[in-house]
C-alpha cells in the first residue's frame, strides 16, 4: 500500500518506519528541509531504541523515503496520515492549527480518492473539522479516519509492531476495509482492531492517558501518606497490585510524571470538558498532585541540609523517563531550577538527554560524562530518572567520590536496608 505520513516527529517517524517495515511504500513529509536531509543520511532527530535500524534498513530497500514535497506525496499515496504536533495552548487546550493547515494542503493536492488519517492526538470533533476543510476545498471523494497512537517512549517500536489494540474511527465501509488491511500484519497474534465512530476514537486516547496519569498521582499520594504514618509504599503497592481488578502497572511512586503526553493530554481533557460546561474534578486534582510531587525531592534536600546554598548536588537522570532524550515536563527541570535559585551547584548526568539539557540549562549546570563523574565532591545525590545504568552502582566508589554520603532517591531504586549497610543517609519516596 502507498502511504504518506505528514510530520516526522516522534509519532510520524515511528509510524512511517513501522509501516515500511511491514512492506508498504511510505513517504514521510516534513517542511523542515534540514530535518529531511538528516533523515536521508540515516541520522535520527530523536532517540528511540530500534528506530535508527528500521529507518536505515527500509531506506536501503527503497520502501521509506523523506521529502518536503507534500503535494507529490499526497498524489502518490492512497492513505495520508496527519502526524504533526498539537502543542498546548495557554489555556491548556490542544492547538489544532498545524493539523487543520495540513488538512487544507492535502485537499489542494488530491487527485482522486484518499483516506486522510488523524494520527496526532486531537480532541473530540477534530475529524469533523478536517472533513469540513477538505469538503470545502476539493470535489474528489475522500474519507477521514481517526487512528490515535498508543506508544510509550522507549518502547515505541514494540508498541507499534505488537499493539495491545488498534483503534480506528471510521464512518464508511471503504475506509474501514482499507484500514483493517493496513493494520492486519500487526494484529496476527490476536490483538483487537476496534472500529468505532471518530468521536469515540478521539476520546479513547485522552481517556487512556488520563487514567494512567491518575494512577501515578494516586500512588504518589499514597506514598506521601506512607511517610506520615510509617508505612512502606512498596509493601502497599504489592498488596493492592495483586488484586486482579487493579493490577501492577503504573503503581510505582516517584517525583511525578512528565513527557509530551500525560501533562498535555490531562490538561486538554480538562479544557475540552470545561468548554462543554463540565468540570473534570478528578483530573484537576491529578494535575495539582503531579505538580506538587515534582517539588518533593527539593523539599527533602532542603529539610536535610537546612539550606542548600553553597552545596553541590549531583543529579542522575534528566529525561522524563528512561530510554528517551525527551525532557518535556521532566521532573528534573523544576528540581534543578529550585536548586539553582537556592544557591546550589548542580552536576548532572543522563545517558541520552545531555544535549537536550544543554539547550535548556546552558552553562548554569555542569554536565558529567558519566554518573560517577557527577558525584565528585557532591554533598548529595538526587536520583530523578530510573535508567537501568543507575540500578547497580558501586556504592563504595560512590561514597569515596562524594563529600558526604547522602542520597535522595526519587525513583526508589535502592532499599533502605541496602543503603544503611553501605553507609549512606538515604531518603526515598513513601518509605522510612
Amino acid at each position: 500500500m502507498k502511504i504518506a505520513v505528514v510530520g516526522t516527529g516522534y509519532v510520524g517517524l515511528v509510524a512511517g518506519a513501522c509501516f515500511a517495515e511491514s512492506g508498504n511504500d511510505v513517504v514521510c513529509v516534513d517542511k523542515d528541509d534540514a530535518k529531511v536531509r538528516m533523515l536521508r543520511r540515516g541520522k535520527m532527530p530523536i532517540y528511540e531504541p530500534g528506530l535508527e535500524e528500521i529507518v536505515r534498513r527500509n531506506r536501503a530497500e527503497g520502501r521509506l523515503t523523506f521529502t518536503t514535497n507534500l503535494p507529490k506525496a499526497v498524489r502518490d499515496s492512497l492513505v495520508v496520515f496527519i502526524a504533526v504536533g498539537t502543542p498546548q495552548g495557554e489555556d491548556g487546550s490542544a492547538d489544532l492549527r498545524h493539523v487543520l493547515s495540513v488538512g487544507g494542503e492535502i485537499a489542494k493536492a488530491m487527485n482522486g480518492y484518499k483516506i486522510i488519517v488523524d494520527k496526532s492526538t486531537v480532541p473530540v470533533g477534530t475529524s469533523e473539522k478536517v472533513r469540513e476543510i477538505i469538503r470545502r476545498t476539493t470535489t474528489h471523494p475522500f474519507s477521514v479516519v481517526s487512528n490515535p497512537e498508543f506508544l510509550k517512549q522507549g518502547a515505541a517500536i514494540d508498541d507499534f509492531m505488537k499493539p495491545d489494540r488498534v483503534v480506528i474511527g471510521a464512518e464508511d465501509a471503504r475506509a474501514q476495509e482499507i484500514m483493517l488491511e493496513l493494520y492486519s500484519p500487526f494484529t496476527r497474534t490476536g490483538a483487537p482492531i476496534m472500529v468505532m465512530d471518530c468521536a469515540s476514537a478521539e476520546l479513547s486516547k485522552y481517556a487512556a492517558n488520563a487514567m494512567l496519569a491518575s494512577r501515578i498521582s494516586f500512588m504518589n499520594e499514597v506514598a506521601n501518606v506512607c511517610e506520615l504514618v510509617g508505612a512502606d509504599v512498596d509493601q502497599v503497592r504489592r498488596a493492592i497490585g495483586s488484586d486482579r481488578r487493579i493490577g501492577t502497572a503504573f503503581l510505582f511512586p516517584g517525583v511525578g510524571y512528565g513527557g509530551s503526553c500525560f501533562p498535555k493530554d490531562v490538561q486538554a481533557m480538562i479544557r475540552f470538558a470545561s468548554d462543554r460546561d463540565y468540570a473534570f474534578r478528578i483530573l484537576e486534582a491529578v494535575e495539582k498532585v503531579n505538580e506538587l510531587q515534582k517539588t518533593r525531592l527539593f523539599s527533602k534536600i532542603k529539610k536535610h541540609f537546612g539550606t542548600v546554598k553553597g552545596k553541590t548536588v549531583a543529579v542522575w537522570g534528566l529525561s522524563f523517563k528512561p530510554k528517551t532524550d525527551d525532557m518535556r515536563e521532566a521532573p528534573s527541570i523544576p528540581l534543578i531550577e529550585a536548586l539553582l535559585n537556592a544557591g546550589a551547584t548542580v552536576q548532572a548526568h543522563d545517558p541520552e538527554a545531555m544535549k537536550v539539557a544543554r539547550g535548556h540549562f546552558g552553562s548554569k549546570i555542569a554536565y558529567s560524562a558519566n554518573n560517577y563523574d557527577a558525584l565528585k565532591g557532591a554533598d548529595c545525590l538526587a536520583i530523578v530518572t530510573e535508567w537501568n545504568e543507575f540500578r547497580r552502582p558501586d556504592f563504595d566508589r560512590m561514597r569515596k567520590l562524594m563529600r558526604s554520603p547522602v542520597i535522595f532517591d526519587g525513583r526508589n531504586l535502592f532499599t533502605p536496608d541496602q543503603m544503611k549497610q553501605s553507609g549512606f543517609t538515604y531518603y526515598s519516596i513513601g518509605r522510612n
